[in-house]
């Protein structure tokens, strides 16, 4: 993708200077401070609200419109306050979108990293984490994980020699959709220099809850991808009647909600829910301010997600 054909195409520059939502605004207005929390044993914090890309940045490198609005939704992130992007190999154009993009905004600097290693071929996991620096246009990353587990054994070691040599600064494991549990479980306890975990946990599937405490226990910090389990929870809790509290947390949303109600687990360091429509980046973001639930509105929602996702 060549950068300057994009941004003259998008005009993502003007973009970021004018998306500033009302809600964002207010709350900036405020004065309230985003919520942050150690992204590793580094104690480095970062936003509880990352974003995701799978899936939503896989778009094509000549189509502008859809270019454009994902920059849009860049801006919000950064604009409102976020800073951990996740993304892949595997997730198509995502990583040449982010390096196409990430130059025309003002916020890049703030930008917390995170890609991952995705081949069954040891010798080739130098040459593909090569390959993502360069489409991020990054000198090194912040967070390099094993995606899926795939072909761990070969990638640990890798990745210990590039954190050793700078070349990426924190590293990390994912697995998705509730697969390779026991084999996550094994790691935590042979691979104890791993600083993230990152694993899916939401309203619908929540079984991650026991190894989002073990990892805890062991030092780590864990991000939670597929937070709204690919768009099915907003989707199911959409006839439900937003709690009276939610404007004291506030949340114009169930998005938000949703991410409060994972972001009060004792474990949890950060969420990264994917979207391309820049609303809804905008309501992602509430979750980053104001209070949390306590006790009496987390289990009133529980209540509600019982009942809906049973």
């Amino acid at each position: 993708m060549d950068r300057r054909v994009f941004l003259a195409q998008a005009g993502a520059g003007a973009v970021a200077a004018t998306v500033l939502p009302p809600v964002m605004a207010a709350a900036a207005q405020a004065g309230l401070p985003v919520l942050t929390r150690p992204i590793a044993r580094s104690g480095e914090r970062v936003p509880v609200v990352g974003m995701g890309t799978w899936l939503s940045f896989d778009v094509s490198p000549g189509d502008a419109e859809a270019l454009a609005r994902r920059g849009q939704v860049l801006a919000r992130f950064f604009a409102g306050g976020g800073r951990l992007i996740d993304s892949s190999p595997m997730y198509g154009h995502a990583e040449a979108v982010l390096g196409a993009l990430l130059p025309a905004l003002p916020q890049p600097k703030a930008l917390f990293s995170a890609t991952k290693v995705w081949t069954p071929i040891g010798s080739y996991g130098p040459t593909q984490m090569q390959r993502s620096l360069d489409l991020w246009g990054l000198p090194r990353c912040d967070l390099m994980q094993v995606h899926n587990l795939l072909n761990w054994s070969a990638h640990l070691p890798t990745l210990r020699r590039w954190r050793a040599e700078g070349r990426v600064r924190h590293l990390g494991l994912t697995t998705s959709h509730g697969n390779k549990h026991d084999t996550v479980r094994e790691l935590l306890d042979s691979e104890r220099d791993l600083d993230t975990l990152q694993i899916t946990y939401n309203p619908a599937d929540r079984r991650a809850e026991p190894l989002m405490r073990l990892a805890a226990a062991r030092g780590m910090a864990v991000v939670l991808n597929r937070p709204f389990d690919g768009g099915s929870v907003p989707r199911r809790l959409r006839n439900e009647p937003l709690p009276p509290f939610a404007a004291e947390l506030g949340c114009s949303a169930w998005a938000p909600l949703v991410l409060k109600w994972e972001l009060v687990h004792p474990a949890v360091s950060c969420v990264i829910p994917a979207t391309t429509d820049p609303d809804h980046m905008a309501q992602n973001l509430e979750a980053l301010r104001g209070p949390m639930p306590d006790d009496r509105q987390h289990a009133a929602l529980t209540a509600v997600f019982d009942r809906v996702f049973g």
